[in-house]
């Protein structure tokens, strides 16, 4: 598996791999999915994928609902048949709660009714964040104790589930990972901080040079769903709406993608399996992967 954070270098790299061991890959990210939004999401292009048979990229389209509970089964069902024909599968993303989900597993969390989820968003919206943390802690304080009370979408889903089963959302949650019938070797990319930085911001220009504003506005009646709730296009849907200007909100885009690939990076320093390299290190990366019985 190859992990890394936004724009770090990943595509290059699993196309690279996938080539040499004649396999296929598959897409790791909540939002690639999506058929509609290619160029805002920076989803293998056609020749990428002409090249390289990948899994899991434009499969649906905005308005279907997914869960990463959902990717772990189709993804593992994926990983099964490819194993079939290969010896190795390239899975590659950034897309936290996926690749957890396909490594160890996530938690069995039942779907939310539509109304259970617009009444709670209905309440956020008229009551603010407060009265919602004060009924979480009586309804399941084990999570309420853990959560990250700043975090809205969090605590809203946390409740969706206390609502939805009549359970606390922490009784749901998987304490051991799920063994897998392969073993996952990780392999994580990153790069100095400014390098990256400077990578997602050019990154956000080329993206713009591809048609990505008229990308955007294709979507923008849809822009309520949950699976344009992602930076980049909250931005430009700003821009749409006359609340910024187009310059504006590219900083924005540039500034929140830095932040998340932050986050990303926090999120994959818990996890000692990963071992890291600069993703120029090619030689050093094949030479890991020998060493740990992967033929190249």
């Amino acid at each position: 598996m190859i992990f890394g954070p936004t724009a770090v270098g990943k595509t290059a790299l699993s196309l690279q791999l996938a080539s040499d061991l004649r396999t296929e890959i598959v897409n790791v990210d909540s939002r690639q999915i999506y058929r509609e939004i290619p160029i805002g999401t920076a989803a293998p292009t056609k020749e990428e994928q002409q090249r390289i048979k990948h899994h899991f990229v434009g499969i649906l389209g905005l308005e279907a609902y997914y869960s990463a509970a959902q990717f772990e089964k189709d993804a593992l069902e994926v990983v099964q048949k490819c194993f079939i024909q290969h010896d190795t599968v390239i899975a590659s993303g950034g897309s936290m709660l996926y690749l957890d989900a396909l490594c160890k597993g996530i938690d069995d969390i039942p779907n939310v009714d539509d109304d259970v989820r617009q009444m709670l968003k209905k309440r956020y919206d008229n009551e603010g964040l407060n009265p919602l943390l004060a009924e979480l802690r009586l309804l399941d304080k084990t999570y309420y104790d853990a959560c990250d009370k700043r975090n809205h979408k969090r605590v809203i889903h946390a409740l969706e589930i206390c609502y939805q089963t009549g359970r606390p959302f922490s009784s749901f949650h998987r304490h051991t990972a799920t063994e897998r019938p392969f073993r996952i070797i990780k392999i994580g990319l990153r790069r100095e901080r400014q390098e990256l930085f400077d990578r997602i911001n050019r990154r956000t220009d080329i993206m713009m040079g591809m048609g990505w504003e008229q990308e955007a506005r294709n979507v923008y009646p849809l822009r309520h769903l949950n699976s344009l709730n992602t930076v980049g296009y909250k931005e430009l849907f700003k821009y749409f709406d006359g609340e910024w200007t187009l310059d504006f909100a590219l900083e924005k885009i540039q500034r929140n993608t830095r932040v998340y690939a932050k986050k990303q990076m926090t999120w994959f320093a818990h996890d000692a399996e990963i071992n890291w390299f600069h993703p120029d290190q090619c030689d050093d990366i094949y030479l890991f992967l020998r060493n740990n019985g992967i033929d190249l």
